[in-house]
């Protein structure tokens, strides 16, 4: 049943992005820790869009679109944002990365990040190709999205891939409405289940709580979260934020009073826009750095 779930979860999230590259993320045969023989692995092999701008600043993120680890919803939270990101000059590149699924990978926890650490080695690897600064390369994500991208901004010391780039740290994350955590009390349960499996170790539920991994060489953090928020409790950006001030790791947080949940750029109940404060947070971030 789960791998019926998870061709359809693709199926109804995830449609072409016309008129842009789209770049396979590994050489045929060469997916970490693919299942052999599987006929999924190469009709879900993870890949880039890439959106690059007409007057490049050489700021570039790699955007990871929520779906709760079972669907990707790469419009509203990706090919939307990353032709945004353009209008301002910055490279984007939507991330559609492996969701975890034994059938396509013998470790599919790690799938999803293994993904984002190949995708941000590979916009270092073609920086001066795509005229972006290696050390302006951050990473963003929504949801299930934002769990990936604080893994990709907590874990970095572990290389879940060879790196090429020898730097898979990015330089700044972007989290909107964020997964954080594994704490039953206050994660996105279905998010977590996905992930882990049904009945994963502590050990492992530790290792993806990624508030506990926080540390002084975090990157920055712009976060966006609704209080209102009935999917993904706003606990999980507030814990991640204290935590990120304990460290002394610079961050910026929006909290609005209403908007739920997957509203992506546009929250209908305020006349307040992220997307413009978040350009300006990284165009400061990026100077400081």
């Amino acid at each position: 049943m789960r791998n019926i779930l998870f061709t359809m979860s693709i199926f109804l999230f995830v449609c072409p992005s016309y008129g842009q590259e789209v770049i396979d993320l590994y050489e045929e045969g060469k997916i970490p820790d693919a299942v052999p023989a599987s006929n999924e692995v190469k009709e879900n092999a993870p890949n880039l869009t890439v959106f690059l701008p007409e007057n490049p600043t050489g700021e570039a993120v790699v955007i990871c679109p929520g779906g709760g680890y079972g669907g990707l919803a790469v419009n509203h939270e990706g090919y939307d944002v990353a032709r945004r990101f353009n209008e301002h000059g910055i490279a984007a590149f939507v991330l559609k990365y492996r969701l975890p699924n034994s059938s396509i990978s013998t470790k599919p926890h790690l799938s999803p990040i293994q993904d984002l650490q190949k995708a941000i080695d590979m916009v270092r690897c073609r920086a001066e190709e795509w005229k972006i600064s290696p050390d302006k390369v951050g990473i963003m994500g929504f949801s299930a999205g934002g769990h990936l991208a604080s893994t990709g901004g907590t874990h970095f010391d572990k290389q879940y891939i060879r790196s090429k780039s020898g730097n898979i740290r990015p330089d700044f994350m972007i989290l909107i409405y964020p997964v954080i955590t594994s704490d039953a009390t206050f994660t996105h349960g279905g998010s977590i289940k996905n992930l882990l499996g049904a009945n994963p170790s502590q050990e492992l539920l530790e290792e993806f709580s990624n508030e506990k991994r926080i540390t002084k060489e975090t990157p920055p953090a712009f976060i966006v979260h609704s209080a209102d928020d009935k999917v993904v409790p706003v606990k999980n950006s507030l814990v991640f934020a204290e935590e990120l001030a304990k460290n002394d790791v610079l961050f910026e947080m929006h909290i609005f009073p209403k908007g739920g949940h997957g509203y992506g750029m546009n929250n209908a109940t305020t006349k307040t826009e992220w997307f413009g404060m978040c350009v300006n947070w990284m165009k400061i971030t990026n100077s400081e750095q």
